[in-house]
């Protein structure tokens, strides 16, 4: 007596790295050292005023890691998150603000808005970083958003910026750095001379072959440090400083430590903040 075929067993579905993996969580391991930079901003701040800073506003601050360093810091530091996306603010509260202290938590408030327009009580600190600002790609429409800084300071308050240049900016390219457990990847995509119109992309690679491709997509313009102190000063700020990264010889790249400067190298790329003071 024949009997039927024993059918096949359903293959499993492999889930790869890229599939199980949280482009936010990946985006903070790869680019953001939010220890390094309350360091920089708070001791410059200090340097600058002779006072400790207490106060402090992230625009464009995605998952407020950094304004939660900042609560962390002092007893008395209070923090201000600013951004548009209400996705990433909802995983700024479930991921960084739920990892804070109950007494901690009340120090900091995260608002969903445009930073052009949406309003705190002015602060001591106002932060625009990892090139965020660059989304204004017209001269006026820049110093809208720096005038709207201005407003939200203090009599005696800083706004810091970073910025990036060298010859490789203007580059189409791709720069790959290993980290613990991925890739990251960073592609300039495009670059147009006449309008200055800047694309990028960042990815995350992993070590199974899988890919998550243009995790974060970036529609700039490649501003340079004469333009942005001009336009800060017509914002008006008193003065401007610009803060040069140190070169480490061994490993032939920045070593994080910031100064004041006045003139720097043709390097092929340089990282730099900026301080305007109002």
């Amino acid at each position: 007596m024949s009997h039927p075929a024993t059918p096949p067993a359903k293959s499993r579905q492999r889930v790869t790295l890229a599939a199980k993996a949280d482009r936010q969580l990946l985006y903070e391991q790869s680019v953001q050292d939010v220890g390094a930079e309350i360091d920089f901003v708070d001791a410059s701040f200090l340097q600058l005023r002779g006072r400790r800073a207490r106060s402090l506003r992230e625009d464009f601050c995605g998952t407020a890691k950094v304004a939660c360093e900042w609560v962390k810091r002092r007893d008395d530091n209070r923090a201000v998150g600013v951004d548009l996306d209400s996705s990433v603010l909802a995983w700024a509260l479930a991921h960084n603000v739920s990892r804070l202290k109950l007494a901690q938590r009340p120090r900091l408030r995260l608002l969903e808005g445009d930073v052009l327009s949406t309003r705190c009580r002015p602060v001591d600190i106002l932060l625009a970083m990892n090139f965020s600002y660059w989304l204004f790609k017209r001269r006026e429409n820049l110093r809208d958003y720096f005038r709207a800084a201005y407003r939200h300071l203090k009599a005696d308050g800083v706004f810091f910026i970073d910025c990036y240049g060298g010859y490789d900016a203007f580059k189409v390219l791709r720069e790959r750095r290993q980290q613990l457990g991925f890739t990251y990847v960073w592609e300039q995509a495009s670059y147009n001379p006449i309008s200055g119109d800047l694309t990028c992309h960042i990815h995350f690679n992993f070590s199974d072959g899988s890919k998550l491709p243009r995790a974060f997509s970036y529609d700039w313009r490649l501003w340079t440090l004469p333009e942005l102190q001009e336009l800060l000063a017509e914002a008006g700020f008193a003065r401007t400083l610009v803060y040069w990264q140190g070169w480490d010889p061994e490993t032939g790249e920045g070593n994080g430590q910031f100064t004041p400067a006045e003139t720097a190298d043709a390097d092929a790329g340089w990282l730099a903040y900026v301080a305007a003071v109002k």
